[in-house]
């Protein structure tokens, strides 16, 4: 049987760490990327001390030549990916109201949490298009769902972050187009908020773990639907749009 391959951007710390765990430990061969090597090469070590299946993968996710050399690289020594989890995103404390946040911050947030996910996606298109069920888990937030940023009565209206949530609406976006394209193929993508989680980029505020916060976007990275399984193929967004 072979083992399915998967690439977690961000895996050095909080939530895409306990993914990259929690993948190792349902057998998964698991890439842990991330930009800085000795932090990477640091995580990835504790797991593999661990008795996971895990790699530290150097990937800046805003860097397109490296991008495309991670690439390269998972094809030269792998030849295929069957799970990518883009994890990687960050928040900025000058980030507030559109009236106010200057469009350098905004331009920051959408390079990482957009762009990025963009650039690493279309890089590993190809090597996921050679997987016999290729998976894409967007790491998304509530604060990108139109519809809760519209309802007074949602416990996200007042969070009014142009940048962030704008980042995140751009992800759900791709998703949904992803899926779009790729529909005669065996690739899904899903996008997925896993809460508000005590983390560097909530600040620590957060009501939730990473081990807890992982558990549903590594179900959904598992997850394999029979191929007549229509609404599963088109379930975009797991949360409101």
């Amino acid at each position: 049987m072979t083992v399915s391959l998967a690439l977690v951007t961000g895996g050095n710390k909080g939530i895409g760490y306990e993914i990259a765990k929690q993948l190792a430990l349902a057998g998964t061969k698991v890439l842990l990327g991330a930009r800085n090597s000795a932090r990477g090469q640091a995580a990835a070590n504790t797991l593999m001390n661990e008795g996971l299946d895990v790699s530290f993968l150097q990937i800046d996710i805003c860097d397109g030549e490296n991008i495309a050399a991670a690439a390269e690289h998972i094809e030269n020594t792998y030849g295929r990916l069957d799970i990518l989890v883009n994890n990687a995103g960050i928040a900025d404390a000058r980030d507030g109201l559109p009236s106010s946040t200057s469009p350098d911050t905004v331009r920051h947030v959408l390079e990482t949490n957009f762009i990025g996910p963009l650039a690493v996606t279309q890089a590993m298109l190809p090597l996921l298009r050679k997987s016999s069920a290729g998976r894409i888990v967007n790491i998304s937030s509530s604060l990108g769902s139109l519809t809760l940023n519209n309802d007074k009565e949602s416990p996200f209206y007042n969070v009014k972050l142009i940048g962030y949530n704008t980042s995140k609406a751009a992800l759900n976006m791709l998703t949904i187009q992803l899926n779009a394209e790729l529909k005669d193929t065996a690739i899904t993508a899903v996008s997925v908020c896993p809460g508000l989680v005590n983390t560097d980029l909530s600040g620590h505020l957060g009501d939730r773990t990473p081990h807890e916060a992982a558990a549903f976007p590594v179900r959904l990275a598992l997850q394999t639907a029979p191929d007549n399984d229509a609404a599963f193929q088109n379930e975009a967004v797991v949360l409101p749009l």
